[in-house]
């Protein structure tokens, strides 16, 4: 039998001019056997189908028109004689092989398009019909004609139509399919009647409040039980509405009367009493209530707090939330352990133009957290959910264009960001929640973030992880809820700083700095440099510069590059700015700012007790031209060094990528300064068994050294 080939085209033309819609089950079973009731290739295919599915290729091949540039134009003759010098371009007699397609391909395409058709209308039956519309039976077999299915359409791809086992699949397929003809639903086309037939045939009926009263309508027998979920967040007159559906004889309404009530805008309705719930008002009457006295989502640390502040201790943890895999670590250090406040005290409460409050301070300090998370996340890959709440609307404006970033890689499997307000995350969790509070005023004022029932919603949200940021000083003034959780933390000993964070200082930093507070950051006891390696000190002369530039970049700029020496970097060498002119040379340093400044610094020696230990001297900030000025000023300051005092200034000591300060013995130091003064190398090639590195935190001063030492006595350090 010569190969079967249709054309492509033939395939896609529907029967009739008319849509397709989505077929019934009824209708699509007998269609899809009479499109495959086809025997192997090299069989004679069945007289009714053959005709609408191949025909030989002799049969359906069809001349085409002569192909012309321009009909119009062009003469018979001129035509013909083109014809005879190229027939084949003027006049093909062969279809293009791009227009055909096989037997085998013919059946695949066809299978896919109408096993779509049957999958969707056999797995729509059997999920939303109840079980006096379609029996066990037919379920079964329309689950067992879909498994069929797929594995005919895998065969196709791996062997092939003309294999033995798709054709016996195929021949399964066919045999379940069959039995189905005699199950029968309504030929319904319009949305509108399906969406009757399944209400009117439905014995679960999921809506909300509102829309239930479109069931008053609907042709169907009566409801029996009625369930509201978070009643006691829906007002009275809310939860009547589906209360009037015909023949109910159970109502049970559950909800948390300690969490959001119904929102209520107007301050006189509210007052009237219009925003209390049907719920609060049975328990008001003295109806019964079951409490649910298990909590199956918080680590316990989390729930201590709220069960005994706002449920008396009735509420138990669930036996898993006590297992020890339970408790989770996303990041290192106490800070971050399963329950923890963090006290942000340089925030800065304002106002955004919608008159809602936001504290950017706080916001840097969430984002910095939530960057954190991501990068321990892609090291470890350890799943987390991460939710931020904060009641104000600006609050969460502000978070969220923030760590835009990270929500768009929340797509990612294993990594997800949520910033939400109180009223949005009611009944959500996440594995941990951020918290922040806003509020910063010497007043203590809080507003309404006060409420017991908006405080309780934003303290049970977590799973494994809760931190809470906020302004000590301005919740303790509140006397509210929030100085009893403060109060709670410090005695169990959970209540941190944010500035004892590294990463979290640099944060707050950067933030006051863009508010304007460029001298937070720059002053002897800056957060930038709290926790560095190196100990920062700062001329006079810089802190006037400083002052007088007004450009937010530049001052960006400056910081970014202070931070980063602080913490060890060193520019690479072809990007430095050499010196080559005296001293200056072997110890001072210039960086450039925006290509319009030069950072001037060096490394300098303080003593410490009875050590000397190198320090970061900051000169000056400056435009390019007034350089070489300062240059001049340096070198004859320079030369009133000892050359052990240079030594020291010269020795670098680098810990994997970071440049650490050395720490000396003054004895030891002062045993070689002889020797150094004879020869330089000497000092240099000692052993160093008396130096050692210290990489405590140390706070930066901008102070000069109240006394200098005298040159016999090693380095004097502090000089202008």
């Amino acid at each position: 039998m010569p190969d079967l080939i249709t054309r492509r085209r033939a395939v896609t033309t529907s029967q009739g001019s008319e849509p397709p819609t989505q077929p019934t089950a009824a209708a699509t079973a007998p269609a899809l056997m009479d499109h495959l009731a086809v025997g192997p290739v090299g069989s004679q295919a069945p007289a009714s189908s053959a005709s609408s599915v191949a025909q030989p290729v002799s049969a359906r091949r069809r001349h085409r028109p002569a192909r012309t540039t321009d009909a119009t134009s062009t003469d018979a003759s001129g035509s013909q004689s083109g014809l005879l010098e190229d027939p084949q371009q003027k006049y093909s007699t062969r279809d293009d092989e791009n227009d055909f397609q096989t037997f085998e391909e013919f059946v695949k395409e066809k299978l896919n398009s109408v096993g779509e058709h049957v999958e969707f209308c056999m797995v729509n039956l059997y999920t939303h019909l109840p079980t006096s519309c379609i029996s066990l039976e037919v379920v079964t077999d329309m689950i067992g004609a879909l498994d069929l299915l797929n594995s005919l359409k895998s065969l196709l791809r791996e062997v092939g139509f003309a294999n033995e086992r798709s054709q016996l699949v195929l021949k399964d397929f066919l045999r379940k399919l069959r039995p189905l003809r005699k199950f029968c639903v309504p030929n319904l086309k319009k949305l509108e009647k399906i969406r009757k037939f399944c209400l009117a045939n439905a014995s679960l009926i999921f809506c909300t409040v509102s829309s239930s009263a479109k069931l008053q309508t609907e042709e169907r027998a009566p409801l029996d039980l009625l369930v509201i979920e978070e009643a006691a967040q829906l007002k009275e007159c809310e939860s009547a509405i589906p209360l009037q559906l015909p023949g109910l004889r159970h109502a049970v309404l559950i909800g948390d009367e300690r969490q959001l009530p119904a929102m209520v805008i107007s301050k006189i309705s509210e007052k009237a009493g219009f925003g209390r719930s049907l719920f609060g008002r049975l328990l008001l009457l003295g109806h019964e209530r079951h409490l649910l006295n298990v909590q199956y989502r918080m680590h316990p640390s989390i729930s201590l707090f709220r069960k005994r502040e706002f449920y008396n201790n009735q509420i138990l943890d669930g036996p898993n939330v006590k297992q020890g895999s339970y408790e989770k670590c996303f990041l290192s250090g106490k800070m971050y352990g399963c329950y923890s406040f963090i006290d942000v005290a340089n925030g800065q409460e304002e106002f955004d133009r919608g008159h809602s409050r936001k504290n950017m301070v706080e916001v840097a300090v969430v984002c910095e957290i939530v960057a954190s998370l991501y990068r321990e996340f892609i090291q470890t890959k350890k799943k987390v959910s991460v939710g931020v709440i904060s009641p104000y609307k600006a609050q969460v404006n502000a978070i969220q264009e923030r760590v835009t970033e990270y929500s768009e890689v929340s797509g990612t499997d294993g990594f997800s960001v949520s910033v939400q307000s109180v009223d949005g995350f009611q009944g959500g969790e996440d594995d941990v929640i951020i918290i922040s509070t806003v509020r910063c005023n010497e007043e203590g004022c809080v507003g309404f973030i006060s409420n017991l029932q908006r405080a309780n919603v934003m303290l049970t949200r977590a799973r494994h992880c809760l931190w809470i940021l906020g302004n000590e000083a301005t919740l303790i003034r509140s006397n509210s809820i929030w100085k009893k959780l403060i109060l709670d933390a410090k005695k169990r000993k959970c209540f941190y700083n944010a500035d004892e964070e590294k990463n979290l200082a640099q944060a707050i930093a950067v933030a006051l700095m863009e508010l304007g507070q460029v001298h937070i950051p720059l002053n002897s006891d800056s957060l930038l440099f709290k926790n560095a390696k190196w100990k920062v000190c700062f001329t006079n002369e810089f802190q006037n510069s400083i002052q007088k530039i007004k450009d937010t970049e530049i001052h960006r700029e400056v910081v970014s590059l202070l931070t980063k020496l602080a913490n060890g970097w060193r520019q690479s060498r072809k990007n430095k700015i050499t010196i080559v002119h005296g001293t200056c040379a072997q110890v001072l340093q210039k960086y450039k700012v925006k290509g319009l400044l030069n950072l001037i610094w060096s490394v300098d020696v303080l003593q410490e007790n009875s050590d000397y230990v190198q320090v970061l001297k900051i000169w000056d900030v400056l435009p390019v031209s007034d350089t070489p000025e300062l240059d001049k000023r340096l070198e004859n300051m320079f030369r009133s060094y000892t050359t052990a005092e240079m030594n020291i200034c010269l020795l670098r000591c680098v810990v994997g990528d970071a440049v650490v300060p050395i720490r000396m013995p003054v004895d030891s130091s002062s045993s070689h300064e002889a020797e150094a003064e004879a020869d330089p190398v000497q000092v240099l090639s000692k052993p160093l068994s008396s130096l050692s590195l210290k990489d405590e935190p140390q706070t930066s001063s901008s102070e000069p050294q109240s006394h200098r030492k005298t040159k016999n006595s090693m380095p004097r350090r502090q000089r202008k």
